[in-house]
Formats: structure tokens, sequence, C-alpha cells
């Protein structure tokens, strides 16, 4: 029985769903990058990275290649970058409101 599309929407979020994997997207959107790149920007484990590339790798959101000892990652497709940038003009609306919304009950606070 086939996945319904929904459900498979949800997995990917659900991929999606970690800040090192978040990172490691958004500095990918810059080009491919070594893994010894990608640990010096992010500041994690070795082991912690390895693992969250993997999910990433199995995803098919992105690719690698060894050269020698050097394994290389990016993005498997443009579209992710997109993605990327479309979450931050939701976030970008969303945090103003709370913004807006701060400053109003601070503002409420001084009239009493």
């Amino acid at each position: 029985m086939p996945v319904p599309l929904y459900q498979a929407k949800a997995d990917f979020f659900r991929m999606l769903g970690h800040p090192v994997r978040i990172r490691v997207l958004e500095l990918l959107q810059d080009g491919p990058k070594p893994v010894r790149d990608l640990l010096a920007a992010i500041e994690v484990e070795p082991s912690n990275l390895s693992q969250q590339l993997a999910v990433l790798r199995r995803s098919g959101i992105v690719t690698a290649t060894r050269s020698g000892s050097t394994v290389v990652y990016e993005l498997a497709g443009g579209d992710v970058a997109e993605l990327l940038a479309a979450a931050r003009r939701i976030l970008s609306v969303l945090l103003a409101g709370r913004q807006e919304l701060l400053d109003e009950l601070r503002a409420a606070q001084r009239v009493r």
C-alpha cells in the first residue's frame, strides 16, 4: 500500500527537524563542502555530524563524493535552497508578529 502524500510530507519535514541538519543544508547552499569544513562551521562532535549527514544522504537531499580520504557533500538540487529561503521568510513574519505583541505588552505595562 503506497504512503499517502500527506504522510510523505510529514516524514520529509520530520527529517528536516534537527538543528544540525538545517545548519548543514544552510552551509551547503554556498556550494559543496568537505566534512572537515562542516565540522569547523558547526562545532559538533564528528560522530554527531556523521549521523546527521547519513540521515540527509539517505533521504536524498544531499549527495556525497569521496576523493581519497576526503568526503565532500552537496545539495542534491536547488529546491532545497528555495525551501530554506521560504522558511526564513515565514519565520521572519512569525517573529515580527511576536515582536509587535511583545511591544504592545510592554507598552501596556508602562501605562499601569
